[in-house]
């Protein structure tokens, strides 16, 4: 007894306050999280901070100063996993803006800074995971995650709620199941068009398939429009909530095709570049043999040769659609019809709703009973069976939930509308649906980094204009 209670003799107070504050965060840690188990950590701390039965600390009396060197990166570079990885669940991370659904209030090469705090930040789901890598390691090409445990979903209450127009940060819905060559479309789509035996067949092109927890699935960044218990509705581009026309984005776009005057005309780069119209959104489309059919299809005029003028097709705001039209270049300007261009959208199988004319739809909101019909089942099936964990089935022509049929469903979670300001260029919750509030990771706070992917970095690669902008004042 003397020899064990030797070991907690003359340990310095600065580790016994370490030692506190290390079992204190612990504790309130597993009594938030409700798993108990991670109290067995306790016995760690102890010999970490205060027993040490196992040398922890030998490394330092190494008389190699090269090996004692090498230990001294390996417990700084420990101890700098662990802080990262706190701090990337728990306060906040980063993201970088890597396709042009938000423009032109968020472009492609924006580093956002994403707050875990304003809507709560998520007890991490799958706890073994590498800081800094959401799926895959880099270089290694595997996993940067061990899939069990899995944790139950919880949320550490926040400073605020998602309100609608909040552009948000979450794990993309549709992503459970993902290919490793094509993330766009996902496969859902890809097999509803191709069918699921020709996608996995074809791994030269998909890829395998993969299966990702929650919190490992591809980060996406939208505008909420809907919000849980309201019915959406999109009328000729028009979103309605509750049939109320709903308050659009200042930098709302739509796609246009714009035909100009002559054959030897052309769109300057410099306008383009005013009109902040990235490079890999400027279609110019030269061949009539090749877009002959589409272009009288849209409703343009052959020029005097009976060949079309150059037409180019490019997303438009009010304001860069205005300009243009006011140009004597200006031929002809189109808007492209989303009630033929655009794929199938959500739910598959539903062919009345296009991404110009689409619902009405319900999102379901947590403690909501629902009357299923074998009309809604399609729009209702993914939520009930894949996001929040029933055994779910249509069966001659009856639907059973776990077993039983089925005639309501009282939803466990809310459920949000995702869509992009860049409406007809943006993969969104009209092509996969709901986005439930488990996958939600936290809200974009500013814009610390904006570099111009058109541009080198000493020659205007730098936006210095949104270095440290709050994403609410870039987006109004």
């Amino acid at each position: 007894m003397t020899e064990k209670m030797s070991r907690f003799s003359g340990i310095k107070t600065s580790r016994w306050i370490r030692f506190s504050v290390a079992s204190l965060l612990l504790v309130g840690f597993t009594i938030w999280s409700g798993n108990y188990f991670l109290l067995l950590l306790l016995l760690l701390f102890v010999d970490i901070y205060l027993t040490e039965y196992i040398p922890w600390r030998a490394w330092r009396k190494i008389k190699n100063n090269n090996l004692r060197k090498v230990f001294e990166w390996i417990d700084a570079i420990l101890y700098a996993l662990i802080a990262v990885y706190l701090i990337n669940n728990f306060i906040f991370q980063n993201y970088k803006i890597p396709s042009s659904s938000l423009e032109k209030s968020l472009l492609v090469g924006d580093y956002l800074l994403v707050s875990k705090a304003t809507y709560g930040p998520r007890v991490p789901m799958t706890p073994l995971s590498f800081p800094l890598a959401q799926h895959t390691l880099p270089f290694f090409n595997c996993k940067s995650y061990i899939e069990h445990p899995q944790l139950e979903y919880k949320r550490l209450k926040g400073t605020g709620e998602i309100k609608r127009n909040d552009i948000v940060v979450f794990n993309f819905p549709a992503g459970d199941t993902a290919l490793t060559k094509v993330s766009n479309p996902d496969y859902y789509t890809l097999c509803h068009i191709y069918g699921r035996e020709n996608i996995k067949a074809n791994k030269d092109l998909y890829g395998e398939v993969v299966y990702r927890p929650v919190d490992r699935r591809e980060n996406y960044v939208k505008r909420c429009v809907g919000m849980p218990g309201d019915t959406f509705e999109i009328r000729d581009n028009q979103i309605y909530i509750n049939s109320v026309a709903a308050e659009n984005p200042k930098h709302l776009q739509f796609n246009y095709y714009i035909m100009l005057s002559a054959p030897d005309k052309r769109l300057s780069s410099k306008l383009l570049d005013e009109l902040g119209i990235s490079k890999e959104d400027r279609m110019l489309i030269q061949n009539p043999f090749q877009y002959g059919d589409l272009l009288a299809f849209l409703g343009f005029k052959p020029n005097e040769q009976g060949n079309y003028n150059p037409v180019y097709r490019m997303p438009l705001t009010e304001e860069a659609k205005s300009r243009l039209q006011s140009l004597p270049i200006v031929a002809q300007m189109i808007q492209e019809p989303g009630e033929v261009m655009g794929g199938d959208v959500y739910p598959l199988g539903c062919k009345t709703w296009s991404r110009k004319d689409y619902g009405p739809l319900w999102i379901p909101k947590r403690g909501e009973t629902l009357k299923l019909t074998l009309e809604n089942w399609l729009a209702y099936e993914r939520v009930i069976r894949n996001y929040e964990g029933n055994d779910a089935e249509l069966k001659d022509g009856k639907i059973y939930i776990n077993g039983v049929e089925a005639k309501e469903y009282t939803f466990k979670m809310d459920y949000y509308y995702m869509l992009g300001d860049n409406r007809d260029n943006s993969a969104d919750s009209r092509y996969w649906g709901f986005v439930p509030e488990d996958h939600i990771v936290g809200k974009p706070l500013f814009v610390w980094l904006s570099l111009d992917p058109d541009k080198s970095l000493f020659n205007g690669g730098i936006r210095f204009n949104r270095i440290f902008r709050s994403v609410e004042s870039l987006s109004k």
